[in-house]
């Protein structure tokens, strides 16, 4: 069973892969060119279907055969702080879209520090949502979206070496280290990922069993 990953993004492939070891795990690129989605749902489960829906038809019209035995898998995630009225929450990815032309995770945590110092404050409730859909050919076509979360704390600073994405400036409820600086063990028992994968894996095994 195959499991190919709908995103480009080598730090989530890794985050995949180290849960799902039971499956191969693969990125849509090794089977088509890649391709920009746009993410214009309303939440984040909105947008995880769209980007599964998209590699999925891509796949079923450029490389059908790619398909046989597989299933799409993709992740719609992000950050909402409270301070920031639940920013920049689905625009995650995309936050310093206004202040640059090619947003990068190291613009879009420099637009959330500049935005809380504007407020004024340096910590804020803050939580991770994670959307992940399935969709397969396997039995007949099917889809599935589940959730999860991880909550903490938000911060106007950098800290850790370890993670991507807004990692350096998340401390998990009952911790006092951001993410950035948690062993890679932690992160994936607390990752909001990881919660949502596991809430997943059952309906990927059934598809496994045919």
């Amino acid at each position: 069973m195959t499991i190919i990953l709908a995103s480009s993004n080598a730090g989530k492939l890794r985050e995949f892969k180290d849960f799902l070891k039971e499956f191969k795990v693969r990125n849509y690129s090794e089977f088509i060119a890649p391709f920009h989605i746009e993410e214009n749902g309303a939440d984040f489960k909105e947008n995880a279907l769209i980007k599964a829906r998209a590699v999925y038809k891509a796949l079923k019209s450029q490389n059908p055969k790619a398909l046989k035995n597989a299933i799409i898998l993709s992740d719609d995630s992000g950050i909402s702080v409270k301070a920031l009225d639940g920013a920049p929450g689905i625009y995650s990815a995309r936050y310093s879209s206004d202040i640059v032309e090619h947003p990068t995770e190291a613009s879009n945590r420099a637009k959330l520090k500049s935005e809380l110092d504007k407020k004024g404050v340096f910590s804020s409730p803050a939580f991770y949502t994670a959307a992940i859909a399935a969709i397969s050919d396997i039995g007949g076509f099917s889809e599935c979206v589940e959730l999860g979360f991880m909550h903490g704390n938000a911060i106007a600073d950098e800290r850790g070496e370890n993670g991507f994405g807004y990692d350096f400036m998340f401390i998990p409820q009952g911790y006092e280290l951001t993410i950035g600086q948690l062993s890679e063990q932690t992160k994936e028992a607390l990752s909001h990922r990881t919660q949502a994968l596991r809430a997943i894996l059952p309906h990927l095994k059934a598809l496994a069993k045919g």
